[in-house]
């Protein structure tokens, strides 16, 4: 579905080059769940942006469906931006404060760029409604402000406007780290629900190494902006081969 080939990422801080990516690797195939660690900056955000197609790789290429995608301009990359969705880390900034939740859920239908394809779902309160009750919320929230929701609620808004497009492919960033513990696991039940039931790829990107063994099949694990660990979640983390996925799991709550 999208796949990184010896991807580098370079950005321009007070005029020195920073190398945020660097010869990265990386193949995600239909239903297969994902997780990508790392510590702070290490590039784990870097890379879900690369693959979204907001930033350009320096060298290397980016391939949906079998197609290079990096350098192309936002017009031509309809078929990415219906197919790959986002959840944002912390839904406080990632939803409009002034809009109602029926104009934040509805939002990607009515995007000039995705319609043109014509076949994204109709932008009605039918298929609105739908969507919220797939992750738990009624109808009667339609008319409410994000302002008016708990935490949890909100993101739980946040994934069903992902979700409304009918992707095949979900990032999540760091999708509970906002989020009281009390309703972290109730999320993240709802996402792994939500993957399954619609036969969706998985990126998870977290630092937290529970919640990727929780709800990865395989775990890539990032360095400086290198990827110098991957293969199935239990196998790394039972029997981790570079010293850097031992610190990580060293450092974390048992798994």
């Amino acid at each position: 579905m999208l796949e990184l080939r010896g991807v580098d990422v370079t950005f321009r801080r007070r005029g020195e080059v920073f190398r945020a990516l660097h010869e990265v690797d990386l193949a995600i195939h239909r239903g297969e769940r994902i997780g990508i660690v790392g510590g702070s900056g290490s590039g784990k955000t870097t890379i879900a942006r690369t693959l979204l197609g907001l930033v350009r790789p320096s060298a290397g290429e980016v391939l949906f469906r079998g197609r290079r995608i990096d350098g192309l301009p936002e017009r031509q990359l309809a078929d990415l931006r219906q197919g790959v969705s986002m959840v944002f880390q912390d839904p406080n900034s990632s939803l409009n404060p002034r809009m109602n939740l029926r104009g934040i859920v509805g939002e990607p239908l009515r995007s000039p760029l995705l319609r043109a394809r014509g076949n994204l779902p109709p932008d009605t309160d039918v298929t609105v409604e739908a969507v919220l009750a797939s992750v738990g919320l009624d109808a009667e929230v339609l008319r409410r402000f994000p302002h008016q929701l708990s935490g949890g609620q909100r993101q739980r808004v946040a994934i069903a406007r992902a979700l409304v497009s009918e992707p095949d492919v979900l990032i999540a960033d760091e999708p509970v780290s906002a989020l009281d513990v009390s309703v972290r696991a109730q999320v993240l039940n709802l996402l792994s629900d939500a993957v399954s039931e619609r036969g969706l790829a998985l990126v998870l990107i977290s630092h937290d190494l529970a919640v990727v063994g929780h709800l990865c099949d395989q775990v890539v694990v990032v360095e400086r902006g290198r990827v110098v660990e991957s293969g199935p979640t239990r196998q790394v983390f039972d029997d981790p081969q570079h010293p850097y996925t031992h610190d990580l799991l060293a450092a974390s709550l048992p798994i």
